[in-house]
């Protein structure tokens, strides 16, 4: 485990192993050349877990003896999947054959499932070998991966910080090097988020791209999407390639061959506030700015507009997150088993679900403004191609500031007041990605928002390409 010079606790994993400094596509294009093999891959992401995790808490499940399994059969066999031998890891919010789904929570039982779901089928197909589960915050509710009982998943970058959430175990052991790209799941910025603040890719593709687990198929509107956070554009656009081999989208195109730049100049539109949330902080801004003006340079077209979202956005979207807090809470037995405990729901669980209760006359006036979002938000762009945007309105705070133990009003205006910009491409089912543009002045990440219109991953996918080329990320090793 490396630690940086003063000033701040960064630790990673990087070396001269299998692993190297590569990311996936070129460890899968090695192992195809048999440069290396799978097992070598695994036992270097085995090893380097075991170093970093003991301080950033972000594996809530070993499996690495069907791990090793699956390694060794792959080294005898002729490769099949795009990303063959390559580990990774799954999030915490998927069903995954003899692992505990638990979504981050204690009050959901600790039962192996019996059968991969199907989320878990096809992302087995592309060839990558997950070696256990990642850590979420409770329901995945909030921004920053702490649980109940000092439970925190930290940033590699700065291990007083955060590392988002919820899909923050996944960026953190990704962040650190233990693993070349991880799964992660999005219901309101929560791909986007960790991978802002950890210095990743983090693509949360529209809605239709992949398929859905159980319980978010029950959802009123349908917000949540699954994806991976990854260390580059190229493994993201690899990844959602190799998985629509196995699995056609609906109702959106297949994303296809991704170009390495767009075909043309976009129209970008620039927004710097929300009217969802508090004020953008100077550090985000000056790097929101420095990308427009690259972007600027690379010969497209960036006009400041104003933001896609109604003012009553805010309010409409934490009831409907309060009104899906109150379903699982009371009908955890039917979603989770009989073993679900609601004595063991955690402080904003049960928050989001008092208000909720209270909210319930209400609940169609919000339904409905959320739904015609949803249905008018591919014309809110005009004649803009692509919006750009802030993830979140501040930088990375430290671990405690959205602890799970905090009381439930201090916790909801604190996460509601960093996560302004995301949860409206949840609500429309567009795509969008964060991007690793720059860094506060401490040397933290900050990340950039891009979104589109509902089926052009694609477009966002050779824009992001185009501007990592061209400005490539910092990188923890550095």
């Amino acid at each position: 485990m490396t630690a940086s010079t003063a000033g701040t606790r960064r630790v990673h994993a990087f070396r001269d192993d299998a692993l190297g400094y590569d990311d996936a596509t070129a460890l899968a294009e090695r192992v195809r050349r048999r440069e290396v093999s799978p097992t070598e891959l695994l036992e270097s992401a085995i090893a380097r877990c075991a170093e970093v995790d003991p301080v950033l808490g972000a594996l809530v499940h070993t499996d690495f003896d069907r791990a090793r399994h699956r390694a060794t059969r792959l080294d005898r066999s002729a490769l099949a999947g795009p990303l063959a031998g390559v580990p990774s890891a799954f999030k915490d919010a998927v069903q995954v054959e003899g692992a505990p789904m638990r979504l981050g929570s204690p009050a959901v039982p600790d039962t192996p499932a019996l059968t991969d779901g199907p989320y878990a089928q096809a992302f087995r197909a592309t060839g990558l070998n997950p070696l256990g589960i990642t850590a979420m915050p409770p329901f995945g509710w909030t921004a920053a991966t702490e649980r109940q009982g000092g439970l925190v998943t930290r940033n590699p970058w700065d291990t007083g910080r955060t590392s988002g959430g919820s899909s923050g175990g996944s960026s953190a052991l990704v962040a650190a090097g233990a693993l070349p790209i991880a799964h992660a799941n999005d219901g309101g910025g929560s791909i986007r988020i960790p991978a802002a603040v950890t210095g990743l890719v983090g693509f949360k593709p529209s809605r239709g791209r992949h398929p859905d687990e159980t319980f978010s198929q029950r959802m009123p509107i349908p917000i949540v999407s699954q994806s991976v956070v990854s260390r580059s554009v190229r493994d993201t656009s690899t990844f959602l390639t190799a998985f629509e081999a196995g699995h056609r989208p609906v109702g959106v195109p297949p994303i296809g061959p991704v170009a390495p730049a767009p075909a043309r100049r976009l129209r970008i539109g620039l927004v710097e506030e929300s009217p969802a949330g508090g004020p953008t902080d100077a550090a985000t801004l000056a790097v929101l700015r420095a990308t427009a003006e690259r972007l600027s340079s690379l010969g497209h077209e960036v006009v400041p507009v104003p933001a896609p979202v109604p003012p009553t956005f805010r309010q409409d979207f934490i009831a409907y997150w309060a009104l899906l807090a109150l379903s699982t809470s009371s009908s955890g037995r039917s979603l989770f088993g009989p073993g679900f405990d609601p004595d063991l729901l955690d402080p904003f669980t049960v928050g989001l679900a008092r208000l909720a209760r209270r909210n319930l006359p209400r609940i169609p006036v919000h339904l409905a403004r959320l739904a015609r979002v949803r249905l008018r938000f591919d014309a809110a762009f005009g004649d803009v191609d692509v919006f750009l945007n802030p993830v979140v309105a501040h930088e990375t705070p430290e671990v405690g500031y959205l602890d799970a133990d905090l009381p439930f009003e201090t916790h909801l205006e604190r996460v509601s007041t960093w996560v302004t910009f995301t949860p409206l491409q949840n609500i429309a089912g567009s795509p969008a990605v964060s991007l690793p543009t720059g860094q506060a002045p401490d040397g933290m990440p900050i990340g950039v928002h891009f979104s589109a219109r509902r089926g052009q991953d694609r477009l966002l996918l050779e824009l992001a390409s185009e501007y990592e080329a061209a400005h490539p990320f910092a990188r923890i090793w550095a």
